[in-house]
């Protein structure tokens, strides 16, 4: 919560706060999240116009969670900036309202943090993830060559080209020179 009592309801005025605070929850519920406890960062802005108080920031902080495809643990910075008018009561219903003079900032915050965190996230952009015959992470043994998977309903014709490729390497060639 920031106080607002110096400039509401008097348009033009502006006042910049900035604030280290920590994360008064665990953020996000996918593989990666903001923990408990994290340090928030805030650079945060405050105008008053004709409607309530305008306020704009941005936040830095780290994400931690896993690899969507290797599942190594990573930890990643977040920058989020975000932007919302805080309306001053009235007959109307706000999304956010001036509260006893002063503007809470807690779920503006939390929502464009939870929207800005990544929904695969990545160790290394070029990751090639796990291995699907082992669970190996495919990074850490990239010395052994792969052989991709036959498909099953190709599998008949392979056999036919192994038969058909033994043949014709037994074959005398009819080849002019």
């Amino acid at each position: 919560m920031l106080p607002v009592r110096d400039i509401v309801r008097k348009p033009g005025e502006m006042r910049e706060h900035t604030l280290t605070i920590p994360a008064p929850e665990q953020w996000g519920e996918g593989i990666v999240s903001i923990p408990e406890g994290k340090e928030l960062e805030l650079d945060v802005r405050l105008e008053s116009v004709h409607e309530g108080i305008l306020v704009s920031g941005e936040l830095d902080t780290e994400f931690e969670g896993v690899c969507g495809r290797c599942l190594r643990d990573i930890a990643e910075p977040l920058e989020v900036e975000f932007q919302e008018l805080f309306e001053y009561p009235g007959e109307e219903t706000a999304d956010f309202e001036v509260q006893d003079d002063h503007v809470d900032l807690e779920t503006l915050v939390r929502d464009a943090v939870v929207l800005s965190l990544p929904f695969q996230p990545v160790c290394q952009p070029d990751c090639p993830g796990l291995d699907p015959v082992t669970g190996e992470r495919l990074t850490q043994s990239p010395g052994t060559a792969q052989q991709a998977p036959v498909d099953p309903r190709w599998a008949a014709l392979r056999e036919l080209t192994d038969q058909n490729g033994s043949a014709d390497s037994a074959a005398p060639s009819t080849e002019e020179s």
